[in-house]
């Protein structure tokens, strides 16, 4: 049995596959089930008491995957937690099914699967999102179902757990990743929906347009307040761009560092009657290996309790073949032999798997901005910018300048005299075919008005009017940095 992990006090965190039918795709895609599980051990810090905890543990259903396990990785430093959502539509009302189009038969599989790695010093989690079509070698076994026994063969990974369960998905990873994992969670999505309804709901920001006719889902551009139903088509979704899965993953470990940005900061963990409003939703669809109950839950809790989104981080598996065809399987994911080992070494190793944060300088006496401000599609540092002043008013040229690079744009630092003397309202003036580039321009500048202008070019003309006030702080998507090309949770969060 695992040994759960010492309760101590914490120091403050410091920081395409092949084509599929539309029945095939109509799966529960959503994911982000068992991201409420991960926010139950925030939920579990000090504040809310040892008793209410206790209380629901017996709520968490119970499996024992490390049974008669033998040769296992040896452990490494801090805590691992497999982390998987099974697919339980058979567990949803037929309205719900509608409603959110959930059609077609439940696989028995896991539809999602993460690797959650609490450091040992209790600073940081790391996040690592496995395909759920990733190519697998199942260790040799029983099968659950038929009783046969079955040599090791390959397999996509999510299918493990319909052959042999919990164990031999934990196997299998182990196997895979050469890491020990220390504890077990498996979530159904039943009680999804509500548990994001009961914290209030999750705010969301997105830089363009969703959409997905599979799902349902239909944002606009900007923040939005998802509800449970439509957070669970922002997790599932797939057909929104021509990303798939690896962008269904992206959009999972979002969601999953905007609920703990909730979690942790709206009083939940303070208030008795909610956290155990919260819990006890969450809770009703958990299983979890016999050692990890209520006083392990407060343990982690306790040590996590300075949590913020910044201590929390995000990757994916490396991918080395987006489509590698098997016989018998058909198309899989192909890891990265050596950046993935790399990365699981990593992990064992208890390295945090973002570069640390360092001010980057965008010349001389000018730090690169924050990230916060709204969501844009294109980064303010790639856009070339020419300020004009269209008034009378002296130096109004060199404040819109100032005050755009200070946002991050790429000014000209040499503003000019424009044309006119008497504009009311700023005119942002662009080349059609950096259609993006003006749209964040012009989020920075609200109010201004647009002027497409045929073979202007890659600059961007900015005549200041009397309306222009300063300017707004923009940013783009978070781009992954360093080796394992990971991103914090408070680079996607909404600021």
């Amino acid at each position: 049995m695992p040994t759960p992990p010492p309760s101590r006090s914490p120091r403050p965190a410091p920081r395409t596959d092949r084509p599929r039918s539309r029945q095939q795709d109509e799966r529960p895609r959503w994911g982000m089930r068992m991201a409420t599980t991960l926010s139950v051990l925030v939920l579990g810090a000090g504040g809310v008491g040892h008793a209410v905890v206790t209380s629901l543990d017996g709520g968490i259903g119970r499996v024992d995957p490390f049974k008669d396990m033998k040769n296992r990785p040896q452990g490494g430093h801090g805590t691992n937690i497999l982390l998987v959502g099974t697919d339980g539509r058979d567990k949803i009302t037929p309205e719900e099914k509608e409603k959110y189009r959930l059609g077609g038969a439940a696989c028995h599989c896991t539809d999602t699967m993460m690797i959650v790695h609490i450091s040992a010093d209790h600073d940081h989690a790391s996040v690592v999102s496995i395909p759920r079509d990733s190519y697998a070698e199942v260790p040799e076994h029983i099968d659950q179902n038929t009783g046969e026994h079955h040599n090791q063969h390959p397999i996509k990974i999510n299918a493990a757990y319909a052959e042999g369960g919990p164990a031999l998905t934990v196997r299998t990873v182990e196997h895979m990743t050469g890491l020990k994992m220390d504890h077990y969670l498996e979530v159904d999505f039943t009680s999804f929906m509500k548990t994001v309804d009961v914290i209030g709901g999750v705010r969301i920001c997105t830089a363009r347009p969703m959409k997905d006719s599979y799902t349902g889902l239909d944002l606009s551009a900007g923040t939005h307040q998802l509800d449970g139903g439509q957070a669970l088509q922002y997790v599932r979704s797939r057909h929104t761009d021509g990303s798939a899965d690896l962008g269904r993953m992206q959009r999972q470990q979002k969601f999953m560092a905007a609920l703990i940005h909730k979690a942790t900061g709206s009083g939940v963990l303070m208030n008795p009657v909610k956290f155990r409003e919260v819990a006890t939703t969450l809770l009703s669809s958990v299983r979890a290996d016999q050692g990890f109950g209520a006083e392990e839950i407060l343990s982690l809790g306790r040590t996590m309790r300075g949590f913020s989104p910044a201590s929390s981080e995000f990757t994916t598996v490396p991918i080395g073949q987006m489509s590698f065809p098997v016989k018998g399987i058909g198309s899989t994911v192909k890891w990265d032999p050596a950046k993935a080992q790399k990365l699981f070494a990593g992990l064992r190793d208890d390295r945090p798997l973002t570069p640390p944060h360092k001010p980057k300088q965008d010349g001389p006496g000018q730090p690169q901005p924050t990230a916060s401000g709204a969501m844009v599609e294109v980064s303010p540092d790639h856009i070339r910018v020419q300020i004009y002043n269209g008034t009378r008013t002296d130096g109004l040229g060199r404040r819109v300048d100032d005050a755009l690079r200070a946002t991050g744009f790429k000014t000209t630092g040499t503003p000019m005299s424009g044309g006119t003397r008497d504009l009311q309202h700023t005119v942002i003036e662009y080349d059609p075919r950096w259609d993006r580039s003006a749209k964040t321009l012009a989020a920075a500048l609200p109010g201004s008005d647009l002027h497409p202008v045929k073979g202007l070019g890659q600059m961007l003309k900015v005549t200041a009017g009397t309306d222009f006030k300063g300017a707004t702080p923009v940013r783009a998507e978070p781009t992954p940095t360093g080796e394992f090309e990971a991103v914090t949770g408070d680079e996607v969060v909404c600021p």
